[in-house]
């Protein structure tokens, strides 16, 4: 009984510790919740052919996406609130007189489950989970060999598609002034050699290791920044018996140029292997060559946004965006992406800041190494309320 009585009264202390632990925390710790819900309907055309239902595609601009060498089909409508996130913030002051940051956000974008049959419904997912502690910053987020303030304002999801770096992956980050540093989740996108189906070989042994600087001043921002990653693939199970590697690099310069109450937005991005980083992956990082050897791939991206207003209500936005590939088709067969451009105006209106309604039209085009090519129409709408 005794004993009975000693673990009942321990638990209890446990848990009462646990208890004043928790609060003590909480009473420290500023929790702030912002997102913004967002409505989106859209009128897609395409010239060479169409996307099937559930194609993600349909929901935003991925240039590798756009039909080529198929038959031009009706216009297809779709409306979906896939864009909606939600953003989980906390700064707690520690025992040590420092703060540490806390984010987790959420959307609805590129899920596997759900469909329009029904319900409509979306699973969420993760786009950003880190900490931010001095100095360093540990967990998922922004790649540092992407600018995100170069991000225009479109409806599209991303809008300056083609030439824009964007990816969100996890790494540790080191950032001291306008200088930034950081070792990032790898994975290497392949073409086999003569082309065929993409093959993901998840093999890396290093991480990417990306940098940037960014000057600043009341004109706006300007940032150099340098990419450095390992290509690997392994495949002992078959009779190939692969494993090479391949180094790649690349560099993008970024700016945001302030016009008065307009701006003007520009990249340049130039490299060897940089795959999934630009454009979404509209070629691989490399190619299989006859040896089993991986060879990297060459491309290149511009990107170009002005951003005008037209009062304190209305702004409008017009975009021009370009993917360019140097594709040895030796090796890559000719059935692979060559080149994609897009372009795209906008006009918002805000009646409040928290508020913005929305109509855009965009226009895009991809080519093959064939010399096949097809092209996209699309006219979208949106309503968006932030909090």
């Amino acid at each position: 009984m005794r004993t009975h009585i000693a673990a009942t009264v321990a638990l209890a202390i446990t848990g009462l510790t646990t208890f004043n632990t928790q609060a003590n925390i909480l009473d420290k710790t500023d929790v702030k919740f912002s997102g913004y819900v967002k409505a989106d309907a859209m009128f897609s055309s395409y010239s060479d052919g169409t996307l099937a239902a559930g194609n993600i595609g349909r929901d935003f601009y991925l240039p590798s996406l756009t039909p080529v060498g198929g038959n031009e089909e009706s216009t297809q409508f779709d409306a979906h609130i896939k864009q909606t996130r939600f953003r989980f913030t906390t700064n707690t002051n520690l025992d040590n007189n420092e703060t540490v940051t806390a984010v987790i956000e959420l959307d609805f974008h590129a899920t596997p489950d759900g469909n329009e049959r029904v319900s409509n419904s979306y699973e969420p997912r993760v786009r950003h989970a880190f900490i931010k502690y001095n100095n360093w910053l540990i967990g998922q987020t922004w790649s540092t060999f992407q600018d995100v303030r170069t991000l225009p304002e479109t409806l599209d999801f991303i809008g300056t598609t083609d030439g824009t770096i964007f990816v969100r992956q996890a790494m540790v980050k080191y950032s001291s002034g306008g200088f930034e540093v950081s070792l990032e989740n790898p994975e290497t996108t392949i073409s086999p050699f003569g082309g065929g189906a993409r093959i993901v070989g998840d093999d890396n042994t290093l991480p990417d290791l990306a940098a940037r600087y960014t000057f600043k001043g009341d004109w706006g921002h300007f940032a150099v920044a340098g990419l450095l990653r390992q290509l690997e693939y392994v495949d002992k199970q078959g009779s190939a018996n692969i494993d090479t590697t391949e180094t790649s690099a690349g560099i993008s310069l970024t700016a945001k140029f302030m016009l008065g109450q307009d701006d003007l937005r520009l990249m340049a991005t130039f490299g060897s292997g940089l795959g999934r980083y630009l454009a979404l992956n509209a070629v691989n990082g490399a190619v299989l060559n006859a040896n089993n050897e991986l060879e990297a791939i060459d491309s290149s991206g511009i990107s170009i946004a002005y951003r005008h207003l037209w009062n304190d209500t209305w702004r409008s936005n017009f975009t021009y965006s370009m993917f360019s590939a140097d594709n040895d088709t030796a090796l890559t067969g000719t059935a692979t992406t060559k080149q994609t451009y897009s372009a795209r105006a906008n006009i918002l209106f805000s009646p409040s800041k928290e508020l913005t309604f929305g109509a855009e039209y965009a226009y895009a085009k991809r080519e093959l190494e064939t010399g096949a090519d097809g092209d996209m129409s699309r006219l979208q709408f949106s309503a968006k309320y932030a909090f």
